[in-house]
């Protein structure tokens, strides 16, 4: 999950029509529905292009427009490391895997 930063500060300042032709010069054509939406509501997608384009016209950097945050409910599983050889538990990949299989010979017990 991420937020945008300072972005309404940083666009606010600008006119969405005026981010028109600017994003036109880097070769994003955007709809003036697009652009607005852009500039007052948090996208939820955003192409690189569009991202890099309009971090060139503000002039700012990434960290200067996005903000990381944790996701609702996000709760990381520590990692658990595998003991020599040992499968691993069932809710792993431990219970899809096959029995070893013992080959016995005609002459072997």
């Amino acid at each position: 999950m991420w937020k945008w930063g300072a972005w309404r500060h940083v666009v606010g300042s600008q006119q969405d029509s005026d981010l028109l032709p600017l994003l036109a010069e880097r070769g994003i054509t955007l709809s003036t529905s697009q652009v607005y939406r852009l500039v007052v509501e948090r996208p939820e997608r955003l192409s690189l292009k569009i991202l890099m384009a309009l971090l060139d016209i503000l002039d700012c950097t990434m960290d200067d427009l996005i903000e990381p945050i944790a996701a609702a409910g996000a709760v990381k599983k520590p990692k658990k490391a595998a003991a020599r050889g040992s499968a691993p538990d069932a809710e792993g990949l431990g219970g899809l895997r096959p029995k070893r299989a013992r080959i016995r010979g005609v002459d072997r017990p």
